[in-house]
């Protein structure tokens, strides 16, 4: 086996590796973030539903084992990327830069204006890491019983 990494569409297949590589990146947030992350909510009938009709991911794997993942949907001309993650052992390597530049790349590739993504409020770092890549907050937006903004909404123009 290659200790090559490879970038690719993710398949049907792939749902349960997928909901795997989600749940565990997403683990340093739990009991921190408020709301709680809906990755948490997150199972492989939906992510495996979202495949099948207009979403589509883009996995980064080594020797068969998931390492990171990204799911992406188009909306309003521009592709929408959201549950980025990258498992614990792979952090440090700059593979979320990598799933997002993958993600640019798809949406050039469709011809889509722009990229979209939506990143909590409490998540600084994330913020830095999505502003350092060109990406600038549109909006900030509360969810649902709350009265102050929990998320901001970013965007990357293409053309």
């Amino acid at each position: 086996m290659s200790d090559t990494l490879v970038l690719r569409v993710a398949t049907l297949a792939d749902a349960s590796k997928i909901l795997a590589t989600i749940t565990a990146a997403f683990e340093q947030y739990r009991g921190k973030l408020v709301p709680p992350s809906g990755a948490f909510q997150e199972t492989v009938e939906a992510i495996a539903a979202e495949l099948a009709k207009d979403a589509g991911a883009i996995v980064a794997e080594r020797n068969g084992e998931i390492l990171g993942c990204v799911m992406t949907y188009e909306v309003e001309g521009d592709l929408y990327f959201g549950r980025l993650a990258v498992v614990p052992v792979a952090r440090g390597t700059g593979l979320a830069r990598r799933l997002i530049e993958a993600v640019e790349a798809d949406a050039r590739r469709r011809g889509l204006a722009g990229v979209r993504l939506g990143v909590r409020v409490a998540l600084t770092e994330n913020q830095r890491l999505f502003l350092s890549l060109g990406y600038r907050e549109i909006s900030r937006e509360a969810h649902p019983g709350f009265d102050y903004p929990t998320s901001i909404n970013m965007r990357k123009s293409l053309v």
